[in-house]
């Protein structure tokens, strides 16, 4: 059982890593439409470095994981509050256009568990 919930935590760490590193890219860059989306969540532009830090950590931090539990579960359970924070941002100016966000959650959250039962 804990093989196959390796092999689980190792595809969608991955894919989620991507989604990350591609994301932290593109704050980085200050893609139009990251901006527009962290411009309607009222978050300033001096914070977009730190976010993609914070992303790009994320990615680094699950794909660690796949050689050191702790590592991967900390990952796991950092980038899951980072988008409920996403969620609640987008709640709290009832901006509905959230489910990117709600999406990498709940992937985030299975990774976590995914690790943790591996």
């Amino acid at each position: 059982m804990g093989f196959f919930m390796f092999i689980a935590y190792t595809v969608v760490g991955i894919l989620l890593a991507l989604a990350l590193t591609a994301s932290a890219t593109f704050t980085l860059r200050r893609n139009d439409q990251i901006l527009a989306s962290m411009r309607k969540v009222e978050v300033p532009d001096s914070w977009l470095p730190r976010l993609a830090a914070l992303k790009a950590a994320g990615a680094a931090g699950l794909v660690a994981g796949l050689w050191i539990l702790p590592i991967g579960a900390a990952a796991a359970a950092g980038v899951t509050l980072y988008f409920i924070g996403a969620v609640i941002a987008h709640l709290r100016v009832k901006d509905y256009e959230l489910a990117p966000a709600a999406v990498l959650a709940l992937l985030a959250a299975a990774a976590l568990i995914l690790r943790v039962l591996a």
